[in-house]
């Protein structure tokens, strides 16, 4: 249900649905974004690595935590332009095979000088299946205020 300005209280939290990262992700992430990188795309040179194995890109990982974001529907409707990403951290990797979700904890809710509109900033986590924080940073979105038209 999509929610307005007001509907947002600092500190509240909110939960994504959860998704597996695959191979077939990189490979399309490496192809549209051009980056063939061989930590994401060399099975042999991943297993030289530091982490032992391919990884998927780090702007992969922000893409999916902005997808599953989304799916919560919360601002269905009702966002009106995504203003920035501040503080962004890329903590762990994310592996093939890890199932991510993000925790969106609202952090600000503040008019804006815009009628009927104001900002919404939140911590948003990218969390893998061991509760690891992979990736961090808050989004900040105009959102519409209730009874904006």
């Amino acid at each position: 249900m999509p929610m307005f300005l007001e509907d947002f209280k600092a500190g509240e939290v909110h939960t994504s649905p959860a998704r597996t990262v695959t191979e077939a992700d990189v490979v399309a992430f490496s192809g549209l974004s051009g980056d063939y990188n061989p930590i994401h795309t060399d099975a042999e040179f991943g297993a030289a690595s530091q982490f032992k194995q391919r990884i998927a890109h780090g702007m992969l990982g922000l893409s999916i935590l902005s997808g599953l974001g989304s799916r919560s529907g919360m601002l269905e409707g009702t966002a009106i332009a995504f203003l920035g990403i501040e503080e962004w951290k890329f903590s762990k990797p994310i592996l093939f095979g890890d199932t991510v979700h993000v925790r969106m904890t609202v952090a600000e809710v503040r008019p804006s000088s815009k009628p009927g509109a104001g900002v919404l900033k939140r911590r948003m986590e990218l969390l893998n299946q061991r509760g690891e924080v992979v990736q961090s940073g808050v989004f900040v979105t105009l959102v519409k205020a209730r009874g904006a038209k």
